[in-house]
């Protein structure tokens, strides 16, 4: 079983976001969320970065952060630590095996993942988990 702190993810925030949303989303059965709470939290976390209203399909269910800031990702995580603490869940868990990815990473994802690593370069070797916020 896997799980995932919601206050102390031990993990930077960006990949906290998209671990919760990507769950919310998933459709696993397993996972310790009600449908309607996963469709709560998503749809509070998209209107912080769309003017759209939420998508309904499934497959478009995905958050886009690549044009918002340090700002609007302190509010989704805010807004996720809210949402859940709300609903009285500490802790999400689910059963499923890590996956392999679906494909490489595009030539158009190199500006993205180069950006991700200066605001999350990789720790000193000294350093432990805990102090990656």
């Amino acid at each position: 079983m896997q799980s995932l702190n919601i206050q102390s993810p031990g993990m930077p925030d960006l990949q906290f976001v998209l671990v919760v949303s990507a769950l919310c989303t998933s459709g696993l059965d397993t996972l310790n969320v009600p449908e309607e709470l996963r469709r709560k939290v998503f749809d509070a976390c998209w209107a912080l970065v769309s003017t759209d209203p939420p998508p309904i399909t499934p497959r478009e269910r995905v958050l886009d952060l690549r044009s918002g800031t340090e700002l609007t990702l302190d509010a989704i995580v805010a807004t996720i630590r809210r949402l859940f603490a709300e609903a009285g869940i500490a802790t999400l868990t689910w059963e499923h095996a890590p996956s392999n990815p679906t494909r490489s990473s595009s030539p158009a994802a190199g500006p993205l993942i180069d950006r991700l690593q200066q605001l999350y370069p990789d720790p000193p070797p000294t350093s432990g988990p805990s102090d990656r916020n």
